[in-house]
């Protein structure tokens, strides 16, 4: 994959401390570009950080710490309001924050079921309050790392928090779909991408060996690259564009999954 230069763009990394968001944030800053690095709490975000900020080349400056626990709404608000005050300019969102569902149904406290607040709803609220930042320039945009189990999954349209009938695998690819279908949303231009299985805290929802979490982030970090055209809504398995399920398509989904978000995260948008 060739190297390009990024030294010019602003980019925000959700779940940047570990995994394929540590390793996404750091083949930015290589490549030049600003890095928002959110964790979920304030030193866990400084310490990754300072870990990249301690990798070869990588300029302490480029790198800006930001921390909002996703399973707290008013905590991404928060951030958002952050981003907004110190960088009215934002290339491009990476949302990329992930929980595995938990064996057992748990709510956060926003009363949502939580891989659904985590994986999905936070980044769209995310999404919605930096849609300034995002579209003060051409050509800002959003990466969604989903997955390829989205198209094992439905929209619980009836009972999005799963209360009736729950399994994690079933609540989380519901949570991957949601995002995947979010992509389409005409607010702001936005791609979804699955990076491959990788060896992440995600991997026993797979039960499959997996890459790199570098090799994943790689295909994240090429749709960052401005050179590479995308359009709205596309969806990419690694560096191919290919189509998303069909229950990912179609404009009454797309509208009704975002009238669905705007309720479920009401009370802070």
């Amino acid at each position: 994959m060739s190297v390009f230069d990024l030294s010019s763009r602003t980019v925000l990394v959700t779940g940047a401390t570990s995994g394929i968001g540590y390793e996404t944030a750091r083949q930015l800053a290589e490549r030049g570009a600003t890095v928002l690095v959110h964790g979920r709490t304030a030193e866990a975000a400084q310490a990754a950080a300072d870990r990249l900020a301690a990798a070869a080349g990588i300029n302490a400056a480029q790198l800006c710490a930001f921390s909002a626990d996703f399973t707290r709404l008013e905590e991404v608000e928060t951030m958002a309001r952050r981003v907004l005050a110190e960088h009215p300019r934002l290339d491009v969102l990476v949302n990329n924050a992930a929980t595995a569902a938990p064996e057992r149904h748990t709510l956060t406290p926003d009363g949502n079921e939580i891989s659904l607040q985590v994986n999905f709803l936070a980044h769209y609220l995310l999404t919605c309050l930096l849609e300034p930042a995002l579209t003060s320039d051409p050509g800002g945009r959003v990466v969604n790392v989903s997955s390829s189990l989205h198209r094992t999954a439905s929209i619980q349209w009836n009972d999005p928090q799963r209360a009736r009938r729950y399994s994690r695998l079933a609540a989380y690819a519901q949570s991957q779909l949601a995002l995947t279908v979010f992509a389409a949303d005409p607010r702001v231009t936005a791609v979804s991408v699955h990076p491959g299985v990788c060896e992440t805290d995600l991997l026993s929802l797979y039960g499959i060996e997996g890459g790199t979490a570098a090799q994943g982030a790689a295909h994240v970090v090429r749709l960052c690259d401005p050179a590479i055209d995308v359009i709205n809504g596309a969806y990419y398995d690694r560096d191919k564009r290919v189509d998303p399920a069909p229950a990912a398509t179609g404009d009454r989904t797309v509208r009704r999954l975002s009238k669905l978000a705007d309720h479920l995260v009401g009370q802070h948008a």
